[in-house]
């Protein structure tokens, strides 16, 4: 009988147990390999001033042979990039557009450009899409690519192994320090800024001269950063001295501006490169529409096929220099460019001053040069071996011709030409591809000739590769030819901190007399005594009362104290004249009253005299002095909490310069008069002060008067006091004349 045959069985799954890890340990595994790919492959530029982005585009266009001919689309450029650089199409256009002529963000461009590519100034000039544009390489990068095809650098196989691209590119000029570069790793970053190209070259010249060059002769030689967009930069020394040693610091740049006295207008024609014309034109549209800065009437941007130009009109009898000293403090126009720089150095970040950067440079471009005269030297030799075989059949030219016609098969002509003259297989091999027409006295005897000089070359580049100081004469002569075929002047110009026009910053405030006025409703106004020569009549909104009124002057400070025990302070100036027929300006909206907040007293105030007082007096009967330069502070603070105590109401405030009588009258109608210098004067804002005014239980202190207000109340001096605290005075209504309506 047969077995049943039975289902198998599926096999169970096996679960690896899971194993504890410490932390460290799987950031070490995980993270360090995207670390260093960031740092190595990607954001820190090497010794050749390239990060890998744009070395592999420079190349790419290199090898489409857009060194010389016509331009190209940059669609080309990009599809090509794709086969070393593998990342998307727009990161590669991006890179590609900041080496380009037209983008302004080199001193020396790398690619010649036609058509839109933005501007290193500008954060919202965008550039063209990449099938509009057209780019092929600019002359200037023959320096860059001067003895790669003779094997200056090391090849390596791209991301696929379909081709071979350069590590480094073998430049003939440190252009680590003439193109800037910026790039942000995972724990560190690098923002090298440029040079000119001159002066680099005579500092570098200088180093392969003596390679103990001290700092101070570098300094002289390499005076300091040149950047593309030229402006202004703040010279010193000593910061200097730091950058060029330690490959840290940074430098001040300001730009650079004309005065137009026609047009009443300021050009500004270059800016800092670390800034951008958005940033400067928001700054300076903040400052006018708050009215910090009110000589400009106009701003805007006047960029053409002239170049860079924002331009700022400005109202006649302005002083340009003065305003522009206050818009370099107070706008980017005056901004840092920090320098850090650090460098990949055989693949290991480095941060390095520029001796250092130079010296490095000149070991790398001495490794290149050997390369590339090592490769000339293997050329010339298996050259000279092949005419040293040639001149052997010299001497029996009808036995070569023999030996050729009487072999019988092709594969022989060569093994029977090395045995009849003896000679190697290779030399074998040339004299055998040779045409018969060549197999002449003649034309042998005038090719023989060129081994004397080929050995003359031969020992000629045999000393040099064996001779340092060779090697570093022709780098020099190297940079000698550069600096004076791509040299230009200096874009950024250099300007000392003492050579600086001591200009104010502040605004100067037009000054005359004026009348301030405000009302228990918080409405102000500022009034020019020649409008009050028309009218002093004040418009006020019903049932609303005048609570201050002083004459001043214009750049006065004004100082409010109000219900929620806060002092607000505002400069006079920044406030508009009016008339005394208009309403006024609402002092609540200007300020930024909180909720429920009114003003209780305004003082205008051209110095805060320590000899002055507040006097504070509150519902409990309570009060307190508090000297004025309390409130003075040395930064342009608009709000000081705390500005007195909040333990009891507040029902009045007095500004005292000298002593004054004070009539406090309570709501049970009764009364003293006393004088200010009764009151203690307590130098904490806070303090809640003594009793004045001695009120029974629910009573409360009511109304303050002061100065011509007291004269009006016919019974006041019978309330006077010379102690306190004091008992009030009852008062009738027919003690008050012309105040009664005041009593309920």
């Amino acid at each position: 009988m047969a077995r049943k045959k039975t289902k198998a069985q599926p096999t169970p799954e096996v679960i690896a147990p899971v194993q504890d890890q410490l932390i460290t340990d799987t950031i070490e595994k995980n993270y360090m390999p995207y670390v260093m790919s960031v740092i190595v492959s990607r954001a820190i530029p090497e010794i050749d001033g390239f990060k890998p982005a744009h070395r592999k585009i420079l190349y790419t266009m290199y090898k489409m042979g857009l060194m010389h001919g016509a331009r190209t689309k940059s669609a080309n450029v990009v599809g090509q990039t794709m086969h070393v650089h593998p990342h998307g199409d727009m990161a590669i256009y991006e890179t590609l557009v900041r080496l380009t002529r037209a983008n302004e963000a080199l001193l020396h461009p790398f690619v010649d450009s036609k058509g839109s590519f933005g501007k290193q100034y500008s954060r919202d000039m965008a550039f063209s899409a990449p099938r509009y544009t057209e780019v092929k390489l600019d002359p200037f990068c023959a320096e860059l690519f001067a003895g790669i095809e003779k094997n200056a650098v090391e090849m390596v196989p791209n991301y696929d192994n379909t081709m071979v691209e350069p590590t480094l590119l073998p430049t003939t000029f440190p252009n680590i320090l003439v193109s800037p570069n910026m790039g942000i790793a995972v724990g560190m970053a690098s923002q090298i800024c440029s040079f000119n190209l001159a002066e680099i070259c005579d500092g570098t010249i200088a180093l392969l001269k003596n390679p103990k060059t001290n700092i101070e002769k570098i300094l002289d030689l390499i005076k300091a950063p040149d950047f593309s967009g030229g402006a202004q930069l703040i010279y010193d020394r000593d910061q200097m001295r730091e950058i060029y040693e330690t490959g840290r610091g940074s430098v001040r740049l300001r730009a650079r501006y004309e005065y137009d006295k026609q047009n009443s207008c300021i050009d500004i024609v270059q800016i800092p490169y670390s800034t951008s014309i958005e940033a400067i034109l928001k700054s300076v549209g903040d400052l006018v529409r708050d009215g910090k800065i009110k000589e400009i009437t106009d701003y805007r941007d006047e960029i053409d096929l002239n170049g860079f130009k924002l331009t700022l009109d400005i109202r006649r009898g302005t002083d340009p220099d003065a305003l522009m000293a206050r818009l370099f403090k107070l706008t980017p126009l005056e901004d840092n460019f920090s320098c850090n720089f650090n460098v990949l150095i055989d693949g290991a970040p480095r941060q390095m001053g520029v001796i250092e950067i130079l010296t490095e440079w000149i070991r790398f471009r001495r490794n290149c040069l050997v390369r590339e005269l090592s490769f000339e030297l293997g050329k010339k030799k298996d050259k000279l071996h092949l005419l040293r075989g040639l001149g052997k059949i010299l001497l029996d030219i009808d036995k070569a011709i023999r030996i050729v016609r009487e072999t019988e098969k092709e594969s022989d002509v060569v093994p029977n030409l090395m045995s009849g003259f003896r000679i190697d297989e290779i030399q074998a091999e040339y004299i055998a591809e040779i045409k018969l027409r060549h197999l002449n006295r003649e034309y042998i005897i005038e090719r023989i000739k060129e081994i004397e000089s080929l050995q003359q070359e031969i020992a000629r580049l045999e000393e040099i590769i064996g001779d340092e100081l060779k090697q570093k004469a022709m780098i020099a002569a190297q940079l000698t030819e550069i600096k004076k075929k791509y040299g230009k002047p200096r874009k950024t110009q250099l300007i000392y901190a003492a050579d600086i026009a001591d200009v104010p910053t502040e605004p100067v405030v037009e000054n005359y007399p004026v009348r301030v006025v405000l009302t228990r409703d918080g409405y102000f106004k500022k009034i020019t005594h020649q409008s009050l020569r028309g009218s002093d009549e004040q418009r006020l909104k019903e049932g609303d009362v005048i609570l201050c009124s002083e004459d001043t002057e214009n750049r006065a400070e004004l100082l409010i104290f109000t219900n929620h025990a806060q002092a607000y302070k505002a400069k006079l100036d920044d406030f508009d004249t009016t008339k005394a027929s208009a309403l006024g300006e609402y002092l609540p909206a200007s300020l930024n009253f909180e909720d429920g907040e009114y003003p209780i007293m305004l003082k205008a105030l051209t110095e805060y005299n320590p000899k002055h007082n507040i006097v504070f007096l509150f519902e409990n009967g309570k009060g307190i002095r508090v000297p004025l330069s309390a409130y003075e502070t040395k930064t342009n603070r608009k709000k000081l909490t705390g500005a007195f105590s909040s333990a009891s109401p507040i029902v009045a405030a007095v500004y005292e310069a000298e002593p004054v009588d004070l009539l406090l009258l309570s709501d049970a109608g009764r009364a003293i008069l006393i004088r200010s210098t009764l009151v203690p004067q307590k130098a904490t804002r806070t303090a809640g002060g003594v009793t004045l005014f001695t009120l029974k239980a629910g009573q409360k202190l009511k109304e303050v008067f002061h100065g011509e207000a007291i004269s009006q109340i016919d019974g006041a001096s019978k309330c006077k006091k010379i102690k306190i605290p004091a008992t009030g005075v009852a008062l009738s209504a027919a003690d008050f004349g012309k105040k009664q309506l005041t009593l309920q």
